[in-house]
């Protein structure tokens, strides 16, 4: 019913919008990551270099591209997917791009600067290397509307680091996308797409991962690896929105987290009894009903963490890049502001990479960390809310 295909190439996608990080991002959950900010600098006499932080754990990482295809809906569907995983030796194959250049000029067209604006940073992932010996929790990804699955590569292959498999799906016409064939997608509002579809997305790719362990039949050596015993997963805005929705469905998935989720629509009468991490910015329980309403049904441990100055894509690897793009496009301070609040992108970064990390390795793994219990001072900026 479905087919399995491996692009060689490493696919890697994006989009950015300045629309989903402020007004329009607060009125439709999102619409677009980056939106549009409408920014007229310079012309570009380069392309900016942009660069990822090293992620902290001590395995080298590999990743495979898939190409998921679920023949059961009424209107075919295919996905790409990353699996990202420990592994073995890298030595011998390339770094994965954050993205190809086709997508990338889209992302950056859909932001309002110029296609040539950036190249696209290598991630510390190498293709196709050989998956590490062991079994490894598996956590799945949600990206953001009108978005892509790498948008959070800095809090993936940070998990992967520390012995996670990690799998990021691309939900086809919510997303800039590059298929195996050379096919190039973007987001769509002529489909409109809500959580509960990210949600089916999710749930069948991991149907989908059960059934290809279960025949050993995933690249690199991946089929043994994956531990589908212990299942987390987190997104981002309408992906945080969808990483509920999954769990209030399916309890495959044991542990959940939200980066600033705007949560609807609201789950009449659902009750979640597992463990939950909202990381809110501007979608808070303060100013959302919805998002109160979804922490009013959590009954399992929960925690509601903010970055103070952070906004809606801060806890993304949009925080540093945009950054980074900055200067080589004449960006001012006030209108870097606009994008990325005051948060500086490095506190940032360490803040993708502890909470996520912490919160599964205590849900999916029994480790505990003081992180989780309140107020650290190696992160002063982040308040835990009651």
């Amino acid at each position: 019913m479905y087919t399995l295909g491996v692009y060689a190439e490493g696919m890697e996608t994006n989009g950015i919008s300045r629309r989903s990080f402020t007004a329009a991002a607060l009125a439709v959950a999102a619409a677009a990551p980056f939106g549009t900010a409408g920014f007229a600098g310079p012309a570009v006499a380069a392309p900016a270099r942009l660069r990822l932080p090293r992620p902290t754990g001590p395995y080298p990482i590999g990743t495979v591209p898939l190409l998921f295809a679920d023949r059961s809906r009424a209107e075919p569907r295919e996905l790409m997917v990353s699996l990202w995983y420990p592994a073995a030796d890298v030595r011998r194959h390339p770094p994965a791009p954050w993205m190809l250049p086709n997508p990338l000029r889209d992302l950056l067209a859909s932001a309002g600067f110029a296609p040539d604006a950036a190249l696209s940073p290598s991630t510390a992932g190498h293709t196709g290397a050989p998956v590490l010996r062991g079994r490894f929790p598996v956590v799945l990804y949600s990206h953001g509307a009108h978005d892509q699955r790498a948008d959070t590569t800095i809090t993936v292959q940070e998990l992967a680091s520390h012995g996670y498999v990690v799998a990021t799906v691309d939900h086809t016409g919510d997303a800039f996308v590059e298929f195996p064939d050379g096919r190039l997608l973007v987001p769509s509002d002529d489909l409109p797409m809500g959580p509960a579809d990210f949600a089916a997305d999710i749930r069948f790719v991991l149907d989908r991962l059960e059934e290809r362990c279960a025949e050993r039949a995933l690249p690199a050596g991946l089929g043994g690896a994956l531990d589908l015993r212990r299942v987390g997963m987190f997104g981002w805005s309408k992906g945080g929105s969808a990483t509920a929705r999954v769990m209030f469905a399916d309890r495959r998935v044991r542990a959940g987290v939200s980066l600033d989720g705007p949560m609807e629509p609201v789950v009449d009468g659902g009750v979640l009894d597992r463990p939950f991490l909202m990381m809110t910015a501007e979608f808070t329980r303060a100013d959302h009903p919805a998002v109160a309403e979804f922490w009013s049904q959590l009954r399992g441990r929960r925690l509601n963490v903010q970055a103070d100055g952070a906004v809606h894509g801060s806890y993304t690897d949009y925080q540093l890049l945009v950054a980074e793009l900055a200067p080589a496009i004449g960006m001012s301070e006030a209108e870097l502001a606009g994008w990325i609040g005051t948060l500086d992108p490095a506190r940032a970064v360490r803040i993708q990479q502890a909470y996520p990390l912490a919160f599964f390795d205590r849900h999916l793994r029994g480790r505990r960390s003081r992180l989780l219990d309140g107020p650290s001072a190696a992160f002063p900026e982040v308040r835990y809310l009651p």
